[in-house]
Order: C-alpha cells, then structure tokens, then sequence
C-alpha cells in the first residue's frame, strides 16, 4: 500500500504574518500605480482648484493639454515603491495586531468589541505604514506639483534630500497621519462590516474563489467611498504641505493651521469626486488581490473574529 501523502502544514507565526505583509504589498503598489493618472489630476484640483475647476475629465484634457500625456504618469515611481512598502506595514501590521489584540482580550470579548479591535489593529498598523509611506509620498507631490522639478523617483528623492534635508521628507508627517489613520480605520472596518453582512448571506464554505472574489470587490468598493469622504481633508492638506517647503522658523502645526484657514470647508473636499473614483476602485481592487494572494500563498488560515 502506497504511503500517504504528507499534511502541509498551514504558515503560522512570522511567517504567516510575511506573507500577508507580501499580499498587502503588492495590491497596494498595483493599485495605487495603477492609478497614478487619476491621482495626478486629483492632486492638480487640489492644488490649483481656479485653473482645475470643470471636473475630472476636463482636468485630465487640460493637463494633457499644458504638459503632455506623459505628465499623466508622473510620480508612477514613488507611488510604486511608496504603497509597496506602505501596503507591508497596513495589512502586514493589520492581521499581526489583530491577532494580538484577540490573544490578548480573549475570543468571546474580541467577537463583542470587534469594531474597537478592527479600528486599534487598523490605527496601530498604519502608525507604522504611514512612516514608511512620507518620504515616498512627499517626493511624488513635489513631482507632480512643480513640472520639471527632477526626473522620476531618484532625481526627485535625492534633490529634496540634498537640498532641505531628511526633515523635508516628513513635514507632511501629521498630515499623512490624520489622512491615512481614519482612512485605515473606516476602510478596514467598513470592509470587515459590509463583508459580515454579505457573507451572513450564503455558506462560505460552498461559494467559489470567484464568487468570494466578487465580495470583497464590492465591500471593497464601499468601503473605499466611505473611507475617501472621511480622510478627504486631510488629503487636500498634505498636497498642499508638500508643495512647497516651509518659510524660515515656520512649525508643521502652524502651517497646517494657515493651510486650513486658507482652504475652508469648500476648499477641504475640493477633488472629492475624482478621489471617490481614485479610492473606490484601489479599495475594492486591494481587497481583491489581497484575498487572491493569501489564498495563492496559503495565508487563509488568519484571525477571523466575526459572529
């Protein structure tokens, strides 16, 4: 008699934890590339809303128009390597705080307060994303807002380094984290929700990879509309403090101050369309992917808290 085929052993530990943090890398660096021309006419609008002011698709004919289709892709580079590196930490950091937070507070608790486990494992994972994240985030703003200010991400990394110093890369640090935190937190959370709701419909366990694909797409998408809204001024904000480096003995708290007073409320959800379209169709495409590559790799075995 044949001797049977050795049990794999499902990733545990480190492990498990790297290849979600891998998963997560690469949907976010897919998706946020992906998007790099509807970002660059979002952060046009947002920064020069009197000459961006018709909408989405005029934007886009007007920026081809003054700078060339290729200014499309401008910050493809930094939006690349950023939101690989970002994506690592988020879904990396997501699922190991996650499953922290369960082991710590116990299973039944965790099920009873799972919107306060989600929204803490959310925060603390982009704490951390959101670090990695500036530097890259901050070298593509400038790209896009000032044409011809260096070629690509290396150019661009390397003149603001040289010239205003590592501090440079981090004066949109309270910024990016008043964007990303509640962006996170509302985006993991919606998604958890509104998957519950749609998977509380059908056995789980009998639906097709295509069919669980299809779920997280529309979770993913609702989540991404609700999330969008609520770290919209923010977002307007960090373009804005990226564009130009601070005026001598100027802090990061009084320039966000002046920047808001400036703005208004108007003025705060100024591209709020495009970037509901922009970050609709990254969410419900990351969670997609996401879910492709754990079960590729082998991570399904994460923690599940829903009832």
């Amino acid at each position: 008699m044949s001797a049977l085929a050795p049990t794999q052993k499902a990733p545990e530990g480190i492990d498990l934890i790297g290849r979600f943090a891998f998963a997560g890398a690469v949907c976010c660096s897919v998706t946020h590339g992906s998007f790099t021309p509807v970002d660059v006419v979002k952060t046009k609008i947002q920064l020069d809303p009197a000459t961006y002011n018709k909408g989405m698709f005029s934007a886009f004919r007007q920026v081809i128009k003054n700078e060339g289709a290729g200014a499309l892709l401008t910050g493809a580079g930094p939006t690349f390597a950023g939101y690989f590196a970002q994506g690592a930490f988020k879904f990396g950091g997501y699922e190991y705080f996650k499953a922290l937070s369960v082991k710590t507070v116990g299973l039944e608790n965790a099920r009873q307060n799972r919107i306060a486990i989600y929204s803490v494992s959310a925060a603390a994972a982009e704490f951390f994303a959101s670090i990695a994240l500036c530097p890259l985030e901050a070298t593509r703003i400038r790209l896009v807002s000032t044409p011809g200010f260096a070629n690509g991400l290396i150019g661009g990394f390397s003149k603001i380094l040289k010239n205003e110093g590592v501090g440079a890369f981090y004066g949109g640090f309270g910024p990016i984290l008043l964007k990303q935190v509640p962006y996170t937190v509302t985006k993991f959370v919606a998604f958890e929700k509104f998957s519950e709701l749609i998977f509380a419909q059908f056995d789980k366990s009998k639906m097709s990879d295509g069919a669980q694909t299809t779920v997280n797409l529309g979770a993913g998408l609702l989540a991404g509309f609700a999330a969008a809204i609520v770290s919209q001024p923010a977002d307007t904000m960090l373009s804005k403090i990226n564009k130009t480096k601070a005026a001598a003995g100027e802090g990061t708290v009084s320039r966000l101050v002046k920047i808001a007073g400036e703005l208004g409320f108007r003025g705060a959800f100024a591209g709020l369309p495009t970037r509901l379209v922009m970050v609709g169709g990254i969410t419900a495409g990351q969670f997609a992917i996401y879910g492709d590559i754990k079960k590729a790799l082998g991570a399904t075995n994460g923690t599940e808290i829903a009832k």
